[in-house]
């Protein structure tokens, strides 16, 4: 897997239908719901005018107008350092990859990378004040949700309490680039198995579960719980807390190509969730309390994600490590992978200056992300509550505006500073 969240998202966006080491009390195979962190509740800033185009399929169509000077914004010194951290790790692919938004080129992030470089303790704020400029993807009005690292209860080997099977990619399953096979097709993939002379679906999760892979994939370890089984593949990623207290790392190789549903609006629309129970930690309790339903619910989710071991910490759509409380994920179309972006929202603790280095099967659209945590009791937490609104600000290297209105965005109206 390039991408903690390549299919995977965090729960909470789960709720929405949009849509991951919890210390031992706090465990969903102890038999508890995880904890959940209230939210400190704060003040977005507002959203810039702007004139928006719906559905807009990438950031020049959305529509694009200058934001905020940055050195007017409420940045946090500690926050906006481990941002900077975070994106020195994104700049030696900022400065070759091909940005999808079309907002930026390669070119446009060396001055930032190379001071990025040489910025000293306490600096940080100066640096992102500096080097860049806010910039509002259309209407700019964002939702977060979160995301995390979450250990489970795992064993290598099969033994009584340790009978879910984690999978590796199946040898039969097959991915396909359609826009090989013709230009309108292009950017489509998908992916299935050969029957015969036909190329067909791959095993949804309720045949995977009743056995349909047989000898196709390998078992990598075997997990306590198939709840906690299905939020990992929900997260993309996390630890295996084997019995002799050692731990093994497992992270997204692929997924089954089925669409993804997410069962908590399936249950908010049945009326199965209580006022309050609208979030992982809910969700999770329900399904402990209706095991057979809960099974039958969780099978609703066609999507299978399949595991491969890890030998590092998780690893982001770049290729880099993810950073607990400075990653997040975004929409490619509309963010520059690796650019830094600052959240106003209602959540005090989703507030700041974050560097897009993830993506997610359902952050879609601009304004959309989905914040990293890290891994343990707290950061299960803060993200599995996650539901922050407010306004996105993308920040871009210094000079950025000014060539986007000389371009007219492809010929639709100059951004307006």
């Amino acid at each position: 897997m390039t991408s903690l969240l390549r299919w995977g998202v965090v729960a909470a966006a789960l709720l929405l239908g949009a849509c991951v080491s919890p210390a031992e009390h706090a465990r969903p195979g102890a038999g508890t719901a995880p904890v959940r962190r209230p939210p400190v509740a704060a003040r977005p800033l507002p959203p810039a005018p702007a004139t928006t185009t719906p559905n807009a399929p990438g950031a020049r169509d959305a529509g694009v107008v200058a934001g905020p000077a940055i050195y007017t914004l409420p940045i946090d010194d500690a926050q906006a350092a481990r941002a900077l951290a975070a994106f020195r790790l994104s700049c030696p692919t900022l400065r070759k990859r091909s940005d999808a938004s079309g907002l930026t080129r390669a070119t446009d992030w060396n001055a930032a990378c190379d001071a990025a470089a040489t910025v000293q303790r306490g600096e940080a704020r100066g640096f992102f004040a500096q080097y860049f400029e806010t910039v509002q993807i259309g209407d700019g009005k964002a939702f977060a949700t979160g995301y995390y690292e979450p250990e489970i209860a795992g064993s290598r080997d099969r033994r009584r309490g340790y009978e879910v099977p984690i999978f590796g990619r199946p040898a039969d399953l097959v991915d396909v680039d359609l826009g090989q096979f013709s230009d309108t097709l292009k950017g489509k993939k998908i992916r299935g198995r050969v029957d015969g002379a036909n190329f067909v679906p791959y095993f949804d999760r309720a045949a995977i579960e009743d056995g349909a892979l047989g000898t196709r994939a390998p078992v990598l370890a075997w997990a306590a719980d198939p709840v906690e089984l299905f939020f990992l593949q929900i997260q993309g990623s996390g630890r295996l807390r084997l019995p002799d207290g050692s731990t093994l790392r497992i992270g997204y190789a692929t997924q089954n190509g089925r669409d993804y549903t997410g069962i908590g609006a399936l249950m908010r629309q049945r009326g199965l969730l209580a006022p309050g129970q609208a979030t992982m930690q809910g969700i999770v309790a329900w399904l402990r309390a209706h095991p057979a339903e809960g099974r039958a619910l969780m099978r609703e989710n066609k999507s299978f994600v399949f595991f491969r071991t890890l030998d590092t910490p998780p690893i982001g759509a770049l290729g880099y490590p993810v950073t607990g409380g400075a990653s997040v994920a975004a929409d490619p179309k509309f963010v520059p992978l690796g650019a830094p972006v600052l959240l106003s929202m209602d959540r005090a603790d989703a507030n700041g200056i974050w560097i897009a280095q993830d993506t997610g099967g359902a952050i879609k659209g601009a304004n959309r992300f989905d914040t990293y945590w890290g891994g343990g009791a707290q950061a299960e937490a803060t993200a599995g509550g996650m539901s922050a609104h407010g306004t996105a600000f993308l920040l871009l290297p210094v000079g950025t505006l000014a060539r986007l209105a000389a371009e007219g965005l492809n010929g639709k109206a100059p951004v307006k500073r």
